[in-house]
């Protein structure tokens, strides 16, 4: 039974390769991996979306895993139709067990191939299966304009000035590509309030399905970082229920477009010496102007060159050699000019 996705996979009750039907045979499903979980309605047509769906690459993001949870248990019981082929991931399951970030390295920081630098940790084994099952289900999927989506889920570790935003992976600028005008109305839908994109290649896992596989995806941020159990959910109602009209394939109401930022910069841990001059509690978003001198490590300094920019995810504890923050500029105007 489905009715308890979460619970059965911290358990470690269900073996990799059950199947079933559920909905009344409306409903095929079967369980790939740990967390990893296939879900396809009775008739799949060239035509049919494929969605991949993901939280807990962070072990202490619960909320957009129990919001998964409940609607594995939906689609399973027939309460939410299921119009698309959908693969539910639990990321980091050793990690969610813990109620930790992360065990040896940060799971969202090894795709692409990254985690062959880091051979030894716990984490690297995880993201070469979540490669893998990413691929997989999406070798199957329609290759029509639209087709492929990733909605990878997460909740931040401090407070921000957009409560709910998204980040967008790059996209070769060589194509001539920009982002995609389903994506937007979609973070629309739920009422994602700022969007950020990224201007380089990442070691995320929306950057990877995004780079190889195809798809539309994205990285939601959707409040802060609580145990399970402690989440209100009502919170993320919008962003539950635009998740739920994707799967079903049903319309929605038009809805304000969110502001977008575009990265400018990026702070890098170099040493145990790295200073951040940002304050613990200092919001994502939080603007400063032009001169301030953000972060030190020896020689190294980065200072605002723009007349406002804005930091996103500053963390001066990750190790030497990863992000320590990102800055963005606004672009909201020019982006969504050239939606395609």
């Amino acid at each position: 039974m489905l009715d308890d996705f979460l619970g059965a996979t911290l358990a470690g009750t269900r073996a990799a390769g059950e199947h079933g039907l559920g909905a009344r045979g409306t409903v095929r499903w079967q369980w790939l991996d740990e967390g990893v979980l296939l879900l396809e309605p009775a008739q799949v047509s060239e035509a049919t979306r494929s969605v991949l769906l993901s939280a807990g690459v962070h072990g202490d993001e619960t909320a957009p895993i129990e919001l998964l949870s409940k609607i594995v248990a939906d689609i399973a019981a027939g309460r939410l139709a299921l119009a698309c082929r959908v693969l539910v991931v639990l990321g980091n399951v050793a990690a969610m067990r813990a109620a930790t970030r992360y065990q040896d390295d940060d799971l969202n920081r090894l795709f692409g191939g990254r985690h062959a630098r880091v051979p030894q940790s716990r984490e690297a084994p995880r993201a070469v299966a979540l490669e893998a099952a990413a691929q997989r289900f999406f070798a199957g999927a329609s290759t029509a304009p639209g087709a492929r989506w990733h909605l990878d889920m997460h909740t931040a570790i401090r407070a921000s000035a957009f409560e709910q935003f998204a980040l967008l992976p790059y996209i070769d600028n060589a194509t001539g590509a920009a982002p995609a005008r389903a994506m937007f109305e979609w973070l629309a839908d739920a009422r994602i309030a700022a969007v950020l994109i990224h201007t380089e290649k990442g070691a995320t896992y929306s950057s990877f399905t995004a780079d190889h596989c195809g798809a539309m995806a994205c990285t939601l941020e959707l409040g802060k970082v609580r145990p399970f159990g402690e989440n209100d959910l009502a919170r993320f109602a919008h962003a539950d229920a635009a998740v739920r009209r994707l799967v079903a394939g049903t319309t929605k109401e038009p809805a304000p477009m969110p502001r977008v930022f575009t990265v400018i910069g990026q702070i890098t841990k170099q040493s145990d010496a790295f200073a951040l001059h940002v304050a613990a509690d200092v919001p994502n978003f939080t603007p400063f102007a032009r001169g301030t001198v953000l972060a030190e490590d020896g020689a190294y300094r980065y200072v605002v060159a723009h007349d406002e920019e804005r930091i996103v995810f500053p963390n001066p504890t990750v190790k030497p050699g990863l992000r320590a923050g990102l800055l963005v500029v606004e672009t909201t105007d020019a982006t969504l000019a050239a939606l395609v």
